[in-house]
């Protein structure tokens, strides 16, 4: 009655771990009835000290350390006696399926446990502000418009230098655009940051002595 509760917990076993052609083995011939059991002469029976519910590590040269270890984790699974009598009863080949196969299933389960715990990002959306064309009039205020212009670009996650200033260029108009643009047509590269561009926006136009105004005291005289 032991020997058949014992192959009951391997045969439910064989259920929950993927069954490899050892333990389709395995199970049909526990089907056909436990007196079917295929015995391995060549296996060793055990130490003459050891229960008969255990099997010591050196009955199973065959067996690598980690399969070895894999078996005793699955002793606690099923108990010793099922995993003894599977040592005794199976062959070698059939034996490192069945660590093999513990193996594949603690890993799957460790696999799915850091699926579950693993938070996901949270998605950051951005946000399309809208800026105020600046166009460099007279009393035009050139250092509100710069906050809002970097607002913008941060609320829309824009990080690249040349793509931020190209935002920043859109956003003018009248005679601050046909600067940025004339500047930008003479010289592709003028601007190659974002902070360069608002420098030489802000000598171009900033009062007291903007380039438009000294332009225009001059073409007075």
């Amino acid at each position: 009655m032991v020997i058949n509760t014992t192959l009951f917990r391997l045969t439910i076993l064989t259920r929950l771990i993927r069954p490899t052609t050892d333990y389709q083995h395995f199970r049909m011939e526990y089907d056909r009835g436990a007196e079917n059991l295929p015995v391995d002469m060549n296996m060793s029976t055990g130490s003459p000290n050891t229960p008969a519910t255990r099997v010591a590590r050196e009955d199973c040269p065959h067996l690598a350390d980690p399969e070895w270890e894999a078996l005793q984790r699955l002793s606690t699974v099923i108990g010793e006696a099922a995993v003894a009598t599977m040592l005794r009863t199976l062959a070698p080949t059939e034996q490192h399926g069945v660590a093999l196969g513990f193996i594949m299933k603690e890993q799957r389960e460790v696999a799915a446990r850091a699926t579950v715990s693993t938070p996901s990002t949270p998605r950051v959306e951005s946000l399309k502000l809208h800026v105020n064309s600046y166009v460099g009039r007279e009393g035009e205020p050139l250092l509100r418009w710069l906050v809002e212009a970097d607002t913008a670009i941060t609320a829309r996650l824009i990080v690249d230098p040349l793509s931020k200033v190209a935002f920043a260029m859109s956003c003018l108009g009248g005679r601050a655009r046909g600067w940025a643009f004339g500047r930008r047509l003479t010289d592709p590269t003028c601007f190659r940051t974002y902070e360069v561009f608002k420098q030489e926006l802000r000598q171009a136009f900033e009062p007291p002595q903007n380039e438009f105004r000294s332009r225009a005291e001059f073409l007075d005289l």
